[in-house]
């Protein structure tokens, strides 16, 4: 039998299996929500690098949910703009392990960088004396450095158990891109070991740092009632809800995507999460920093008074 297995060497994206004039629909929908993606992630950028009031712990690690935020929507959604417009949506194996490894770097880093982002705020309301000694620059850079590496190493690890799989055929990959579940469905050995290594990281990468957030916000939400003043209690809640509705989202699509029990249609189901995921939760995630933020708002209107006066 092992001599008559032809490998594959490339596969072919189903994508959404809708009409033409849908598809057409769709595809300038989804382009104007990645520009808009794109747009918000990199105002947000330049409002954090050119106003100096801006340089705090805080927004250096929403600088990097912003990279990290465009990362993640430019490894997904122009593949699939391309593949709407093309009838033959292939994809070579190695850009699609290289998708797949991207994407869960991408997604994991994201997590990490949303727990420390929820331990500055602990620091900032519960330790306020001490925030500076606590959250010094060498402290936010180790923190930032290890997100993105760990981030990338349990991505690493994945991959490499996909790569000790033989692909035989078939080569259908029920996705928009090499989402790894999906890409795991395609191969010709027992995938065990990877479904049990992808449920322990979502422990470790989901539950874990879910657990360390809420943790970290019921301190913050005991502080905040001790707190006398009426406008500091608004002050500090207009801090937190804007991370608390980022955290929100980004977990909860994830825990429903990889832990809850299959829907009667799991593949629908996954391409709408990872709809979720790669195009809309990096759109949203500027538009509830900048409406629910009076910093960011206030420099925005700060570089833009600085554009009329020039």
């Amino acid at each position: 039998m092992a001599e008559n297995q032809t490998w594959v060497t490339e596969f072919i994206l189903l994508g959404f299996p809708l009409s033409p004039s849908v598809q057409t629909l769709l595809f300038g929908l989804f382009s104007l929500l990645y520009v808009l993606t794109l747009l918000g992630n990199g105002v947000i950028l330049a409002l954090i690098s050119l106003d100096s009031r801006l340089h705090t712990p805080m927004y250096f690690f929403l600088s990097h949910l912003a990279i990290v935020d465009i990362s993640y929507a430019s490894n997904n959604v122009p593949k699939m703009l391309v593949n709407m417009l093309n009838k033959k949506n292939t994809i070579s194996f190695v850009p699609c392990i290289m998708q797949t490894f991207l994407y869960m770097a991408f997604a994991h880093t994201e997590c990490l960088i949303l727990v420390v982002m929820s331990h500055d705020r602990y620091v900032a309301i519960c330790h306020p004396l001490r925030y500076s000694v606590i959250m010094s620059w060498r402290v936010c850079t180790v923190q930032a450095v290890t997100s993105w590496t760990c981030g990338s190493l349990l991505a690493l690890v994945h991959v490499g158990l996909i790569l000790r799989l033989p692909f035989c055929g078939p080569h259908e990959i029920n996705h928009f891109f090499c989402e790894i579940l999906s890409v795991l469905k395609l191969a010709c050995a027992d995938t065990r070991l990877n479904q049990a290594v992808i449920f322990s990281a979502c422990v470790f990468i989901l539950l874990g740092p879910l657990g360390l957030v809420l943790l970290s916000y019921a301190r913050i939400l005991a502080a905040i009632l001790r707190i006398q003043s009426g406008e500091g209690r608004r002050k500090a809640f207009s801090t937190c809800s804007s991370h608390l509705c980022v955290v929100g989202l980004f977990f909860g699509s994830a825990i429903v995507m990889y832990m809850a029990p299959k829907s009667r249609h799991p593949e629908e189901q996954q391409k709408v999460l990872s709809l979720f995921y790669s195009l809309f939760n990096p759109m949203l995630n500027p538009l509830i920093y900048s409406l629910r933020n009076k910093e960011v708002k206030g420099a925005l209107r700060r570089v833009l008074w600085k554009d009329r006066l020039m």
